[in-house]
This record gives C-alpha cells, structure tokens and sequence, in this order.
C-alpha cells in the first residue's frame, strides 16, 4: 500500500501506458477521419452524437452534457462547424434562452462517410487485438472508473437522449385511456 500522496512505480507504469495508447489510438482515428471525411475528432464527436438524437437535434445544454466538454468549446465548435454546413443553431421556440443544435445533410454526410474509415480502424486497432475475455476485462475496468468519476454519466446520457425523442410516456397514457 502506497502513501495517499504517492503513486507506486508500477501503477505509474499502467498509467502511462494508458495515456501513451489513448493518445496513439486517438491520433491514428483523427488522421483517418481527416483523410476519409475532411472531419476533426471533435467535428465526428458532435455529428455522432447528434445522429443518435432523435431527429438529429439537440438543446445547446444537453449536447454539452453528453460532450462532457465545456459550454464554450462546444460553442466554438458548433460555430465552426455551422460555417461549414455540418450543423445549424435554431432558436429553441419554448424557451428564448434556449437554442438547439441541429444535423444538417452535409452533416450527416460526412458523419457517413467517416463512420465506415473510423469503425475499420476501431476494429483493427483496439477489438481485433483484444482476445473476448480482454474485451470483457476492458469493459468492467471502464465501468469501475466512470462509477468513480462520475457515477451517473451513462445514465444521464441515456436520460437525455430519451428526453429527446417524442414522449412515449404520453402516447402510451394517451393509448390507454
């Protein structure tokens, strides 16, 4: 057992290794979006994530959320990417403070025609060098960490996204009285 301001030799090991094949898988997914999509990391996170909203759209507020990024680096994002036709601002006509942030075609496009480059190298470079039972250690390994960093991440995302589709709730109430 370490001191509580100390790190062990060996734990810093698995940190750095960690580190050293996060930067190395992210740079090689970057270089082959760029070159398959003319898109950034960062443009293929929001296109993503807005194509997994219901109809591609989300508040400014939840797009943040589920970025995990600041207000204003999705701000600067968004604008970025607006000014080359990925995606649009709307004003959000049930609260004046709100805007959404919307996919356009070109968007989705290019989310299309990266996703097939970005996904082969996934395979190549992470699933394909992981045996079943790495994949599954991998898995719990992350859980752990998220739950300790911040326990209720995946289940807000999953709450956002739902929120953003029309209100099931309602309809079934609705069907059944």
């Amino acid at each position: 057992m370490t001191d509580a301001g100390s790190i062990a030799d060996a734990d810093w090991q698995v940190w750095r290794s960690f580190l050293m094949m996060r930067k190395q898988l992210d740079r090689a997914l970057e270089q082959r979006l760029q070159g398959d999509a003319g898109i950034s990391g960062a443009d293929f996170e929001v296109l993503m994530t807005l194509t997994s909203a219901h109809e591609r759209q989300l508040r400014a507020r939840d797009l943040t959320e589920l970025l995990g990024w600041e207000k204003s680096r999705v701000s600067h994002q968004v604008t970025r990417m607006a000014a080359r036709g990925l995606v649009e601002r709307q004003d959000c006509p049930t609260d004046l403070r709100g805007t959404w942030v919307v996919l356009l075609p070109a968007g989705r496009r290019a989310a299309l025609r990266a996703m097939r480059g970005h996904n082969e190298e996934l395979n190549r470079l992470f699933f394909d060098v992981l045996s079943a039972e790495e994949k599954a250690a991998f898995s719990g390994v992350s859980g752990r960490i998220i739950d300790a960093v911040n326990p209720s991440a995946c289940e807000r995302a999953d709450a956002i996204l739902a929120a953003s589709a029309p209100d099931e709730a309602a309809g079934a109430e609705a069907r059944a009285s």
